[in-house]
This record gives C-alpha cells, sequence and structure tokens, in this order.
C-alpha cells in the first residue's frame, strides 16, 4: 500500500493541510484506492489529525456521518493508518521543502 497526498492550495477550509488516498499494490485490493482521508491542523495548533472517509445522512433535518472505515474489534487499528497517512505527509513537507 502506498499514501498518495495532495496538498490543499487553495487553504479552503481553513485548517485543512492535505487529502490522502491509500493506493493498494497487492493482494485482493491490488489495483484499488481508497480515499476521503483528510490531514488537518490541529485547532489548538499542536500537531496534525488525519478524518477517515465517512458518509452523510440525514435524521430528522440533522445532519450526520458515520465512518466507512471502522475497526472490527480492536478500538485503536485505526491508529496505524492515521500514523501512515501522518507520516507520508511529514515525508511529503520534506521533499517539498528540499525541492524550494
Amino acid at each position: 500500500m502506498t499514501v498518495k497526498i495532495t496538498p490543499n492550495e487553495k487553504g479552503n477550509p481553513p485548517g485543512k493541510l492535505a487529502d490522502a488516498e491509500l493506493h493498494f499494490t497487492d493482494g485482493i485490493l491490488g489495483g484499488l484506492k481508497l480515499i476521503g482521508f483528510g490531514i488537518w491542523e490541529r485547532r489548538s495548533g499542536n500537531g496534525r489529525n488525519v478524518t477517515f472517509p465517512a458518509r452523510t445522512y440525514a435524521v430528522n433535518g440533522e445532519r450526520r456521518s458515520f465512518a466507512l472505515l471502522r475497526p472490527i474489534t480492536d478500538s485503536t487499528a485505526q491508529d496505524r493508518i492515521r500514523d501512515c497517512i501522518l507520516q507520508a505527509y511529514a515525508d511529503y513537507e520534506e521533499q517539498a521543502a528540499v525541492a524550494s
């Protein structure tokens, strides 16, 4: 699996740094990608956060959403993907700094 980073060059919405996609290179998911990850600057300014793909729906006029990628049993399973995406973004930033 590889992580593709697409920077948010427009700066809209504020705080959004980039989008990320997971590209699967092997196994049954080989040749597919999972889109919808967002990399955000934390509101407190301390670090970054990753949002996961979600679907929105309405109940009695109220907008809600549910995550499309959820843990089966281990509630910390998402941390591995989150860390992988944050590392890919850090690598992207480092390469961009060297290129400029």
